[in-house]
């Protein structure tokens, strides 16, 4: 699956961008280095002004890929989620016993990567953390509703989607299978944010991960 995984085009919601950074060798250059940028310095102290400082490139030449900060953002969220979606698809598809492929999934949405799969300029250990750190603000926003309109957050919803359907195949009469699916998802990420920052608040150490937390909470609810 690895090399299978690293040879696929993902996807993002073409309003998202101006112009496909997948398109030309600046574009890829301005996501590889933006996502090196926000992780040295944070989401909040990223600017283009930097970036272009960063690739050697004007700070005009990335609003011809992205309008702003914050859409740049929506676009590596937006990647990332649909690497997840990849994954999700091609390690469940053969497990034929439903309880096993929601442990499966579940696993998957919420382990911390720890292998690059070799996308030329997308270091996925590194988006991971972003992702961790700063995902909720792809939403967090006055603006969020017409995104969502726009269909910015399709992917993202998409996975949620797949794993309440598999909530719902393990237990057809459970009522809140969208609620769960995305209570971990999210709380996937926050607990591996809790993980590295506040470690007094969370059970998760090194050999207990938000999977384990999250399998086991999944299981005792539904009744497995």
């Amino acid at each position: 699956m690895h090399n299978l995984l690293s040879n696929l085009k993902i996807s993002v919601p073409e309003k998202i961008f101006v112009k496909d950074p997948e398109s030309s060798a600046l574009g890829k250059r301005i996501i590889e280095n933006s996502i090196l940028l926000i992780n040295d310095i944070g989401f909040d102290s990223f600017t283009f002004k930097k970036l272009g400082t960063k690739i050697g490139s004007n700070e005009s030449s990335i609003y011809r890929y992205f309008e702003s900060k914050h859409k740049l953002l929506l676009y590596l969220s937006s990647w990332y989620w649909a690497w997840i979606e990849y994954q999700l698809v091609f390690e469940t598809h053969s497990i034929i016993n439903s309880t096993e492929k929601l442990k499966k999934a579940i696993n998957i949405v919420c382990r911390a990567t720890k292998e690059d799969s070799k996308f030329s300029h997308i270091n996925e250990i590194i988006l991971c953390r972003i992702i961790i750190n700063e995902n909720s603000k792809s939403f967090l926003t006055k603006e969020v509703d017409q995104e969502n309109k726009d269909g910015y957050f399709v992917i993202y919803k998409r996975v949620i989607h797949r794993l309440r359907d598999m909530i719902l195949e393990t237990s057809p009469d459970y009522q809140f299978p969208s609620s769960l699916a995305s209570t971990i998802v999210e709380g996937g990420l926050h607990q591996h944010f809790l993980k590295d920052h506040f470690i007094s608040m969370t059970d998760c150490k090194e050999h207990i991960t938000p999977s384990d937390f999250y399998i086991d909470l999944t299981i005792n609810t539904l009744k497995l």
